[in-house]
């Protein structure tokens, strides 16, 4: 499996304010970026898996949802995460 749970605690560690704190945007979206380069790799490989391009789909769409709602609430979290993770360009 390419997401154990300890994965999953690096990750909201790194990014959260804890690695219990498991709710908050910022842990989100790393999170779903993550899950949203894994699924991409795949899709490099199995260029007709549908069911894995929906589900790609759905998750940029809540990453976008998670920016919109970081981006109106605190601007400066908004910029430090987008940084950290390399989003735009």
């Amino acid at each position: 499996m390419y997401l154990t749970a300890e994965k999953k605690t690096e990750i909201f560690n790194e990014y959260g304010q804890s690695a219990l704190d498991t709710g908050s945007a910022e842990g989100q979206i790393a999170l779903f970026t993550f899950r949203i380069k894994h699924l991409t790799e795949h899709l490099k490989i199995n260029k007709k898996d549908l069911s894995t391009m929906r589900s790609l789909v759905r998750l940029v769409g809540k990453r976008r949802k998670l920016l919109d709602y970081l981006k109106s609430k605190d601007i400066e979290r908004y910029r430090e995460i987008i940084k950290k993770l390399g989003l735009r360009k």
